[in-house]
């Protein structure tokens, strides 16, 4: 559409620069999130997720199931048989059946660990922002000694102390993922405050329950979601190290994180016991990034329309031509003041 001001036919042109093109015409922008990337991203979630919930029908083997008679069998392609299709590890354990079982372990705990996160980082990030004064202070100050410490140390000193176990393990990944909702929140609840339907809300009456939770809590959603994706990848690797380090899920329940540390024994000559499961994490990670990223351009408004990446890309443009015109004015004018140097120090 062409936009035009009230009572006149004339469309209003942008100008960018200086520049005399066309006006911006706003049309709606193609929406990379909800293409390739939000397809690709949630296929691939879709399938771990579905993996994770039916491991006791996929996997073709107890994740435990023993046989010494195949131990270190290699997988279908390098010598295997499709009775083990990826081979198996030391004490004759299926490495597929093994996968299959850890992506429940470790998708299942980060899924639940970033929604505990999300309502405690959220609901506390409301709090704060809403209040103000000593209450947000006090959250702020705890935000910001939390941050301030090393995370990984503090997971393995926690683990430690109490004994790895499902609970401690989902409350390491909360302690890591909470701060992130809280901070975000905070900072758009601050922007809201002074939005009008807030104030009315205000001046009509509403309490402060009211006015965060039907007024500004769905309009923190969007950004939180975007953020959730992003923290479900990082809480698998978070997971995933834990096991490595054997602080994470203990044996002989498996996760991504352990058959990696159990495998790099073997990683000269069974190179599968820890290719897979590398495997595993990084194509779940990678699902989870690429949804994140899809979400943010397809939920951000400013992506909307195409009116942005006009104005961008013809104030690249301008940029560039008032660079290159800078770059002449520049020689041209330090050929004059030679001149004039030389021509002053001739009539002196």
């Amino acid at each position: 559409m062409t936009v035009a001001m009230a009572g006149s036919d004339e469309p209003i042109g942008v100008l960018v620069a200086g520049t005399a093109d066309a006006a911006v015409r706003v049309t709606p922008a193609p929406r990379r999130g909800l293409g390739g990337l939000v397809g690709g991203g949630l296929a691939i979630l879709a399938i771990a997720l579905t993996v994770a919930v039916f491991a006791g029908t996929i996997a073709p083997h107890g994740f435990d199931d023993q046989d010494l008679a195949f131990a270190l069998q290699p997988p279908v392609g390098a010598g295997g048989t499709w009775a083990n299709t990826l081979g198996t590890d030391a004490l004759g354990r299926d490495v597929l059946s093994r996968i299959v079982y850890g992506a429940r372990t470790s998708l299942l705990l980060a899924l639940a660990s970033v929604l505990l996160a999300a309502v405690v980082g959220v609901t506390l990030g409301l709090v704060s922002g809403w209040a103000g004064g000593r209450i947000d202070a006090a959250i702020m100050s705890l935000v910001e000694a939390q941050l301030s410490l090393p995370y990984l140390l503090l997971a393995i000193a926690f683990m430690a102390l109490l004994g790895p176990s499902l609970i401690n393990l989902v409350v390491v990944l909360v302690l890591r993922s909470w701060v992130v909702y809280a901070r975000l929140v905070r900072v758009a609840v601050l922007s809201m405050k002074s939005r009008e339907f807030v104030m009315i809300a205000v001046a009509l009456g509403a309490t402060d329950r009211r006015i965060l939770f039907r007024h500004i809590a769905p309009n923190v959603l969007a950004p939180a979601l975007v953020v959730s994706s992003f923290q479900l990848a990082e809480l698998i690797i978070v997971e995933s190290s834990l096991g490595f380090l054997g602080l994470g899920v203990q044996p002989p329940t498996p996760s991504w994180g352990s058959m990696l540390s159990q495998g790099r024994e073997y990683i000269a000559s069974a190179w599968w016991l820890v290719t897979f499961p590398g495997l595993a994490i990084i194509v779940t990670v990678l699902g989870a990034n690429l949804l994140g990223d899809a979400l943010r351009d397809a939920l951000d408004p400013r992506l909307r329309t195409s009116v942005g990446l006009s104005l961008w890309r013809r104030a690249m443009d301008a940029m560039v031509t008032r660079g290159k015109g800078s770059r002449r004015s520049t020689a041209l004018g330090e050929g004059a003041v030679e001149g004039h140097l030389e021509r002053g120090g001739g009539e002196r």
